[in-house]
C-alpha cells in the first residue's frame, strides 16, 4: 500500500500540488485550521474541499484531528493558541456537520498515524483510566480502534485524548496523541509500532528508531513543501 501523509496545513493549499492519484491512501495528519498568515475564507474553503475528498472517496482519504481542530470540533473545550473566536461559529458548524469523517488515529498493521504521537506512559495511563483494555500492546493490537473508541465516549473519557503535559504548557502528567510534544515522544515512543506524526515542526522528515519501534516527524511545511510517503506491504 502506497501512502501519502499531509501534515499541519494550517490553511495552506499546497496539498493540491500533490498527485493524489498515485497513492492508495492519503492521510491528513490534522491541524487544518488556525494560521498567522492565511485568511479565514481560505482556511474554511480549504477544509471544506478536503472534506469533499473524503466524502467522495471515504476509503482512500483519512482525516485525523489536530489540536488546532479540536477547539472548533469540540468547542468550547480544548482551547489552544491561534484560536479565532470570530471564525469559530462557521468552523464549528462545518466540523459538526461532518464530524463522523474525522478520527484520532489510523492504523495499517504495525504502522500507526496520529497528529502528535503516542507514548508508552500515556497509553498505560489511558488504559488504566478507561478500563477498556488492559492487555499487553502488541503490533497486531488494534490501537487505532482503541483511540477512536475513546473519542466516541463521554467527556470524562474523551478528555484523555486531549491531555496536555508540561512540555506543551499544560498540567497533565502526560500529553495525549493530539498534543504530545516531540521531546516526549522521541524518548518514549510506543513499543512495537512504527508511528508517523505531525504537530511538532521539523526542518526535514526525521525518524527516531530503536530496537522496539520508531516515530517519524513530518511537519515540515513551515520550511518547504513536502509530504511524507511510505509503502507498507499488504
Amino acid at each position: 500500500m502506497n501512502i501519502l501523509t499531509i501534515s499541519d496545513l494550517h490553511g495552506r493549499t499546497v496539498w493540491r500540488e500533490a498527485d493524489l492519484t498515485l497513492y492508495d491512501k492519503v492521510i491528513f495528519l490534522g491541524d487544518y485550521t488556525d494560521s498567522y498568515v492565511v485568511d479565514d475564507e481560505t482556511i474554511y474553503t480549504n477544509l471544506y474541499d478536503i472534506i469533499q475528498l473524503k466524502r467522495k472517496s471515504p476509503k482512500k482519504f483519512v482525516l485525523l484531528i489536530g489540536n488546532h481542530d479540536a477547539q472548533y470540533l469540540h468547542f468550547p473545550h480544548y482551547s489552544c493558541s491561534g484560536f479565532r473566536s470570530w471564525a469559530q461559529p462557521s468552523l464549528s458548524n462545518l466540523f459538526a456537520k461532518y464530524d463522523s469523517l474525522f478520527q484520532v488515529a489510523y492504523q495499517q498493521g504495525a504502522y500507526v498515524f496520529t497528529h502528535a504521537g503516542i507514548t508508552n506512559q500515556w497509553l498505560k495511563h489511558a488504559q488504566l483510566k478507561t478500563g477498556m483494555d488492559a492487555t499487553v500492546v502488541q503490533p497486531d493490537y488494534d490501537l487505532a480502534g482503541f483511540l477512536n473508541a475513546m473519542h466516541r465516549q463521554p467527556l470524562q473519557i474523551r478528555n484523555l485524548l486531549f491531555e496536555v503535559g508540561p512540555k506543551r504548557g499544560g498540567y497533565d502528567a502526560h500529553s495525549g496523541p493530539v498534543w504530545a510534544d516531540r521531546s516526549e515522544t522521541k524518548k518514549d515512543y510506543l513499543t512495537g509500532f512504527e508511528q508517523i506524526v505531525g504537530h511538532t515542526p521539523v526542518d526535514d522528515f526525521t525518524t527516531v528508531r530503536g530496537k522496539s519501534g520508531s516515530i517519524t516527524y513530518t511537519d515540515v511545511l513551515q520550511t518547504k513543501t513536502a509530504f511524507y510517503e511510505i509503502t507498507i506491504p499488504d
